[in-house]
C-alpha cells in the first residue's frame, strides 16, 4: 500500500454558493473504475478547521480502494451559517455523483464521513437532506441525487439543544451553537429541532447504514448526550447502526497519523474498513 496506488487531485471547485467558491481535495485509488467514495467534512465548531484534516485518511482509504473527497464549506466566522453549511455538503455529494464516470467512482456507493461539527453536518445531509435540497438550482449537478448509502460520524453533535446547554456551561461567553444557528433555543425551538440530526432518526430514513464513533474520555462533546442518545434513536427507528467506542480518547484526534499503532486512529481504522466493506 504505497503512495503509488493513490492519485490526489487538490483544490477541485465543486460549487459556487452565494459568491463563495467551494473546494475539495480528491483522493482516488489509482486506476479506479467503480470505487466507493466518501465525502469527508472536517470539524472546528462550525467556525474554523480545514479540509487538510483528512490528509492521512484520504491516502489511507484510497490505497485500500475507497475514494475520499475532503471538502471546505462555508464557516460561521461573521454570521450564522445554517442551513448553508449543510447545503454545501449536499452539493459535494451531487458533484461526486455527477462526476463519477470521470473519476472512476461508483455512483451508487457514496457515503459521508464527518468529525465533530462535520459529523453534525454530514448527519443532517444524510438523514435530512431533502429538507435542505434545491436551494442552489444553478449548481452544475443540482438535479443529481444527494442520497448516500452510509454515514460515519466521529465524536459528532446530534442534539443541538443539549449542545447549546453544554456550551453555556463550558463557554458562557460566545455560545458556538447559537453563533452557528443565529438564535438561542428559547427564541426558536423549531430551528433547533430542524438543525438536530436526531430529529431525522425516523423509520422512513432507515435505509442508511450508520457507524457512530466516540471517545470514552470526550469532555467537549458529551458522548452520553450526543452519540449514545443518537445511537438509541437510530436503533428505535430500525437503522443498521454500530457504535465504536475508543477507550481513553478525548475530543479531536481524527487529524492524527494512522500509522502510529498506539494512536486512536489506528484503533478506528480496521473497524471503519469493515463497516465500509459491509455497508458501502
Amino acid at each position: 500500500m504505497t503512495d503509488d496506488s493513490v492519485q490526489i487531485k487538490a483544490g477541485i471547485a465543486y460549487a459556487n454558493h452565494d459568491g463563495v467558491e467551494l473546494l475539495g481535495d480528491l483522493y482516488l485509488p489509482k486506476g479506479a473504475k467503480a470505487a466507493p467514495a466518501l465525502v469527508a467534512v472536517h470539524g472546528g465548531a462550525w467556525m474554523q478547521g480545514a479540509r487538510s484534516a483528512f490528509q492521512y485518511w484520504g491516502p489511507y482509504l484510497a490505497a485500500r480502494g475507497t475514494a475520499l473527497f475532503a471538502i471546505s464549506y462555508r464557516l460561521a466566522t461573521k454570521s450564522k451559517m445554517f442551513p448553508q453549511a449543510v447545503q454545501d455538503v449536499l452539493a459535494a455529494v451531487q458533484f461526486v455523483r455527477g462526476k463519477s464516470g470521470e473519476f472512476g467512482i461508483d455512483a451508487a456507493r457514496i457515503g459521508l464521513l464527518g468529525a465533530s461539527a462535520g459529523a453534525h453536518l454530514t448527519a443532517l445531509a444524510g438523514l435530512g437532506g431533502k429538507k435542505f435540497a434545491g436551494f442552489y438550482p444553478q449548481d452544475a449537478f443540482a438535479s443529481v441525487s444527494a442520497d448516500v448509502k452510509a454515514l460515519v460520524g466521529v465524536y459528532g453533535i446530534y442534539d443541538m439543544v443539549a449542545m447549546w446547554t453544554s456550551c453555556q456551561v463550558q463557554w458562557p461567553i460566545g455560545n458556538i451553537v447559537e453563533r452557528f444557528l443565529g438564535a438561542a433555543p428559547m427564541a426558536d425551538r423549531q430551528l433547533y429541532f430542524d438543525a438536530s440530526p436526531i430529529s431525522y432518526a425516523t423509520l422512513a430514513n432507515n435505509a442508511l447504514a450508520v457507524l457512530l464513533v466516540t471517545g470514552s474520555a470526550d469532555d467537549l462533546v458529551e458522548p452520553k448526550e450526543q452519540t449514545e442518545a443518537f445511537l438509541l434513536a437510530l436503533k428505535q427507528a430500525g437503522f443498521y447502526v454500530r457504535p465504536c467506542i475508543v477507550t481513553g480518547a478525548p475530543h479531536y484526534w481524527m487529524n492524527d497519523p494512522i500509522d502510529d499503532p498506539t494512536g486512536f486512529p489506528a484503533f478506528l481504522a480496521p473497524r471503519l474498513m469493515r463497516f465500509l466493506a459491509e455497508k458501502l
